[in-house]
């Protein structure tokens, strides 16, 4: 497939080299210059705007931060829809607002091109990998025809929903749970250390009994070993979902007195010198505020 791919930082960076390495030709894109070099090396090609990526393709993934950064490719003279054929794909794994991933599906139907909403679940190691786990939403069709990108760049794809907001909602669903378990780790660890536990002991017994998912592993590793720059996600971007999470709980009525307090800790984090480490250093806090820090 020809395949246009916006956003290299370190989880796009990843999935493009992966959709080279499975044989596709792939044009990329970034706002910020001088990301493209690893890439071009591997045999793509560097676009001089969104539209220019998009012109030739069957299909572009967009991968960047929120929903201004996609806004910025997705629209204009320059963007993604002035320039996508008609009947080609744009296919979002950017964490983004329900409310926009709604918008986007109507600009690209009003163009005549087609949708569909890809988040991912990994880090950027499982981006290199191509070990991510994909949620995806859309036109049955459309997803069959997004089928060998997602083989290329995950190890499974769920396919839950009719709709693109379908998958957005649930990608924000399940940051928020991150969220709440690097919370609720550092909560834990805080408490049995202060009373002298070794931590590392603490979560070898943890993830080799009751709590033995990767989440667990990952995030409870990174608390334990106070290991948060430099950031595979960064704090900012945790605040951001836990922010779109709310509005879509607004939006349907549903209280979340959880991510309440998660947008809380976020913006402690950050307020006090946090905004450059790993959103897992939320799960410092709790040591920090108990005088171990």
């Amino acid at each position: 497939m020809k395949i246009g791919f916006l956003g290299l930082g370190q989880m796009g960076s990843g999935m493009a080299a992966n959709l080279i390495k499975a044989g596709h030709v792939v044009t990329v894109y970034n706002r910020s210059p001088g990301k493209a070099g690893a890439l071009t090396s591997q045999g793509a090609t560097e676009a001089k705007n969104p539209g220019e990526a998009a012109a030739h393709a069957d299909a572009v993934i967009t991968m960047v931060a929120h929903d201004e950064a996609l806004a910025a490719l997705a629209f204009g003279p320059d963007g993604i829809i002035a320039h996508l054929p008609k009947g080609a794909l744009h296919i979002s794994s950017s964490t983004i607002s329900v409310a926009f991933s709604e918008k986007l599906t109507k600009a690209h139907a009003d163009a005549g091109q087609h949708f569909i909403a890809a988040p991912v679940f990994g880090r950027p190691d499982a981006a290199a990998a191509a070990k991510l786990f994909i949620v995806a939403a859309g036109a049955k069709a459309d997803l069959d025809a997004a089928k060998p990108i997602f083989d290329a760049i995950g190890q499974r794809t769920f396919i839950l929903g009719d709709h693109p907001r379908d998958a957005n909602l649930i990608k924000l669903s399940g940051n928020f749970l991150i969220a709440s378990v690097i919370e609720a780790l550092g909560e834990a660890m805080a408490l049995v250390t202060k009373g002298g536990v070794d931590p590392h002991a603490y979560l070898e017994m943890l993830t080799s009994t009751l709590f033995a998912a990767p989440v667990y592993k990952t995030y409870g590793g990174l608390i334990a070993n106070k290991k948060f720059s430099p950031a595979g996600f960064a704090a900012p971007l945790g605040q951001k979902d836990i922010r779109l999470t709310l509005a879509a709980a607004e939006t349907l009525g549903v209280p979340m007195p959880v991510a309440s307090l998660l947008r809380d800790r976020f913006l402690t984090l950050i307020a006090t010198g946090g905004a450059e480490l790993d959103w897992s250093a939320v799960g410092s806090l709790a040591a920090r505020d108990s005088g171990q820090q």
